[in-house]
């Protein structure tokens, strides 16, 4: 057996769960790690306390390694909307982000826009796919521009932002900001192109809630202001009474309080159990459940908005019916989990997805005879 068999082997369950790019359930280890520090929490002895506090440290090491980046560079977050905030609202000029983009990157450069009132503006971007591509960058790039920030996998169509073209496009000398989510921990992808990386371990890591995560690079703590600071991200190792200590020159400073230990742990343990296994190992297996469904999806007739690239994909699968309430009915009957919203249907197969939910989601579609969903 090896590390990603032992992975492989930790996703039991009933099958027909294709919804992990919406909530990833928490995993064994995961789970356990999480009763154990509540039971070091609940107890009397600081010794025991101190164990759980230790694990923003750790996740902060696990997360670094795994983004080929510094432990200083590191923060542990919320939310990865809260990585993105600390970037947004510490920025001035003129920010490009696609008008399609998750509203963790949408609705928080606008609030930043409206709150900087003139220090920053949002230089929105509308690609007829929703595709952020170097070309739909290029059009609104101008000296003004500071910053690009985008999802590196749509969170609609699974596209994946090519971010070493988009690196090369904006150059050196402004910020390349990505909303990770939906691809950290399934992507085998080089991120030193991006100067400020958000993420979170709820969908693929299998972290639950509150085991958000930020990386910010030299570059990019020299360019933002950490306006967003609080009491954690000063120099003060102790508790800065009577004092105003300025903000740490570390990734520390876009912290604001004390972190949520126990999610943290989640967090740790999460990320660890995806780095043993192998990201690349993860990939290669979602990508072959994602041509499965591809070919179920154009067997049975049913258009599809997603990229068929491997290379500029990751684990979404968005069908596109004609009659998108019908065939959310007969997936939902079939026990088949999957996401509906706008006009697709969201399918997203993980690394331990069985042969059984993708037969499943065959015989879902199987079972209307010759009927298909082509759409108009």
């Amino acid at each position: 057996m090896t590390a990603f068999d032992d992975y492989l082997d930790t996703f039991a369950g009933d099958p027909g769960y294709l919804n992990w790019a919406a909530f990833g359930p928490l995993s064994p280890g995961v789970r356990a790690e999480a009763f154990a520090d509540a039971d070091l929490l609940a107890s009397m002895r600081p010794a025991s306390h101190a164990l759980v506090f230790d694990r923003a440290a750790q996740a902060r090491e696990v997360i670094a390694g795994m983004l080929g980046a510094d432990v200083d560079e590191v923060t542990v977050q919320p939310s990865s909307t809260h990585g993105l905030a600390h970037a947004l609202y510490g920025l001035q000029g003129a920010v490009i982000a696609s008008s399609a983009e998750f509203p963790s990157v949408s609705i928080t450069l606008e609030r930043a826009v409206q709150t900087a009132q003139g220090g920053i503006s949002a230089r929105w971007i509308a690609p007829g796919d929703g595709r952020v591509t170097p070309d739909a960058v290029s059009e609104a790039l101008d000296d003004e521009v500071t910053a690009l920030v985008v999802s590196h996998v749509d969170f609609r169509t699974g596209y994946r932002a090519d971010l070493a073209a988009l690196r090369e496009l904006i150059g050196p000398d402004r910020l390349l900001i990505v909303d990770a989510v939906q691809s950290f921990g399934i992507v085998d992808e080089d991120f030193s192109a991006a100067d400020v990386v958000a993420g979170h371990g709820y969908k693929w890591l299998r972290a639950g809630r509150g085991s958000g995560f930020a990386r910010y690079s030299a570059f990019a703590r020299e360019r933002i202001r950490p306006v967003l600071s609080g009491v954690a991200g000063t120099t003060s190792e102790g508790l800065p009474v009577d004092a105003l200590p300025p903000a740490a020159a570390s990734a520390r400073a876009f912290t604001v309080s004390a972190p949520d230990h126990l999610a943290a742990a989640r967090l740790t343990v999460g990320a660890a159990e995806v780095r043993d296994a192998g990201v690349a190992r993860i990939e290669e297996r979602i990508s072959a459940h994602v041509d499965e469904i591809l070919e179920i999806a154009d067997r049975h007739g049913i258009p599809v908005s997603s990229p068929r690239e491997p290379a500029r994909r990751a684990g979404i699968v968005a069908l596109a019916p004609a009659e998108l309430g019908r065939l959310a009915a007969a997936l939902a009957n079939a026990d088949v989990s999957v996401t509906a919203r706008g006009d697709t249907v969201r399918l997203a197969p993980h690394a331990g997805t069985g042969s059984e939910t993708i037969r499943m989601l065959d015989d879902a579609l199987s079972g209307f005879g010759n009927e298909t969903f082509i759409g108009a």
